[in-house]
């Protein structure tokens, strides 16, 4: 359990957070927040998702991964395929082999997913006192109401009340299963210099890193409730037509 309790905010894998809320009690009820995702008409608030991916790239990436996502995959966002190109190349992955058999290091391509901060599992560990910072890809899908979780999280540092004691290494952040968390807190205001001039503060931050999170771990949201609709719309139609040869049929027949 002490382990569980040492991950930070994005040591959030479904196994380890399923056993810190059954053995915590006291979790503070989340925060709830009008997403422009949420519901049958919801949509990525792209201005706010480009955002939030700055958020990543200065802020989580130094810990957290995107294995899941590819860097072509930021078009979808706005994007253009140049900014894209550019954005991948900062980074580097490794390659290979060459005509040598060797392996190489080249700038990161459109087709290449997020660079992981670290190159194995072991180095992660290492340089965070043994906990895995876990891949952030899916991270909105992997606790219940996963929206407003992260968003309560990133908004719920504060002092602990005076009745609770709190381990050396941990921070007190209500939001979290047992009320204890080893990442500080990891925004501040003014900590971003936003491109498009947006003000930084801590809850514009944490509301465009869950955007952004959240487009990451369903990026076929829109077509998927788009797909829906014109289903619904379908049904409905055929159901009309079906009732209306269902009167044309029986009025010829005597009752």
């Amino acid at each position: 359990m002490k382990h569980l309790r040492s991950l930070s905010i994005a040591s959030l894998s479904t196994l380890a957070l399923a056993g810190a809320a059954l053995a915590a009690g006291n979790q503070m009820p989340l925060k709830h927040i009008d997403w422009t995702f949420d519901g049958m008409f919801g949509t990525v608030d792209r201005q706010s998702a480009q955002r939030g991916l700055q958020v990543y790239k200065e802020v989580c990436a130094a810990c957290h991964s995107l294995n899941h996502v590819a860097y072509r995959s930021l078009q979808d966002l706005g994007f253009s395929e140049a900014e894209v190109k550019a954005f991948a190349a900062q980074k580097e992955v490794t390659d290979g082999p060459n005509d040598a058999g060797e392996m190489f290091q080249r700038p990161a391509r459109p087709s290449d997913h997020f660079v992981s901060p670290y190159p194995n599992e072991k180095a992660a560990r290492a340089a965070n006192g043994g906990a895995y910072p876990p891949d952030l890809s899916l991270i909105v899908k992997a606790r219940p109401d996963g929206a407003n979780y992260l968003y309560s999280l990133l908004t719920g540092y504060t002092s602990p009340p005076a009745d609770v004691k709190i381990q050396d290494g941990l921070n007190y952040n209500p939001y979290f299963p047992g009320g204890q968390v080893a990442m500080p807190a990891p925004l501040s205001d003014g900590q971003v210099s936003y491109v498009d001039g947006t003000t930084a503060s801590v809850d514009q931050m944490s509301r465009d890193v869950v955007n952004f999170l959240q487009w990451a771990a369903e990026p076929e949201m829109e077509a998927r409730k788009r797909m829906g609709l014109k289903a619904l719309l379908f049904l409905g139609i055929f159901t009309v037509l079906a009732y209306i040869a269902k009167r044309r049929v029986w009025a010829k027949v005597e009752h």
